[in-house]
């Protein structure tokens, strides 16, 4: 075990360490039918102003718990509590960002971002000022007017997460939100996301594929084991984050547990 990762396999030390939890889940299990177990009783705690990525081999669940916290899946067992409060559905203190962008495509940039809160009978002025304010903090001022076709993936993802934000959701549940962009984009997006977050103080659960991407943006990793998933291990990168994002990837603490990482995913394969 790497001294430059804060690994544990039991959730009662972070309990143990007071930590304020946003999101609870306890005892989640689902099975599909026939006989498919995709989550078997996951005991998860969140928190509350942090990045949590959820990180595994696929199919292991990844997706289906953002979507069980979400109220967007219904768990077969266990419950779900988002600031104490236990969910039965999607929430306002709960925002989606989805792989495929999942925007309106006859509607343009702004009412996109402001759908959320058309949604909520918030009158069009007020929407739109809100509406503007979030995508002049993802860089899309000059394309309100825009229509999805208009846009490259990049922008796309950017009026999805415009979106989500737009709301003020307490909690960000993105689901690989990077992964149809190129490398170059994605770098950058991870270096925005974290800035945004910073001046945002939202709580965030992260779904990814890239080992690198979760060391990079992530407070803490939650490794979870091949189907049925279940919580393998949690992982706190510690990394200095006040360098540059180059020196921030040749740190020896970064490079060490994406290395730790990948070899525990590599035992999965074998």
């Amino acid at each position: 075990m790497s001294v430059d990762a804060q690994i544990t396999d039991d959730m009662a030390t972070i309990r143990g360490a007071g930590v304020d939890s946003i999101v609870e889940v306890r005892g989640v299990s689902k099975f599909y039918e026939p006989d498919t177990q995709a989550l078997l009783n996951i005991n998860l705690e969140f928190p509350r102003g942090e990045m949590t990525t959820l990180l595994g081999p696929s199919g292991c669940g990844k997706t289906t718990l953002l979507k069980i916290i979400a109220g967007l899946l219904e768990q077969t067992e266990g419950e779900v509590f988002v600031n104490g409060m236990r969910i039965k559905g999607p929430g306002p203190e709960r925002a989606f960002v989805f792989q495929d962008f999942a925007l309106m495509p006859w509607a343009n940039v702004i009412r996109n971002v402001s759908f959320g809160l058309e949604l909520r009978g918030m009158p069009k002025k007020e929407r739109y000022d809100i509406a503007r304010r979030y995508i002049a903090k993802v860089n899309l001022t000059g394309f309100e007017e825009k229509f999805p076709h208009e846009l490259s993936g990049g922008m796309r993802q950017r009026v999805g997460l415009a979106r989500a934000l737009c709301v003020d959701a307490d909690v960000l549940l993105m689901d690989e939100p990077f992964s149809a962009v190129d490398e170059q984009t994605r770098r950058q997006f991870q270096e925005d996301l974290l800035s945004l977050l910073q001046i945002e103080e939202k709580s965030v659960i992260f779904v990814t594929h890239s080992i690198e991407e979760a060391v990079y943006v992530s407070d803490q990793i939650v490794l979870l084991s091949p189907r049925p998933g279940r919580v393998n291990k949690m992982i706190r990168p510690e990394i200095d984050r006040r360098g540059s994002a180059d020196e921030i990837r040749r740190d020896k603490r970064y490079l060490d547990t994406v290395e730790e990482i990948w070899h525990e995913l590599r035992d999965y394969l074998e």
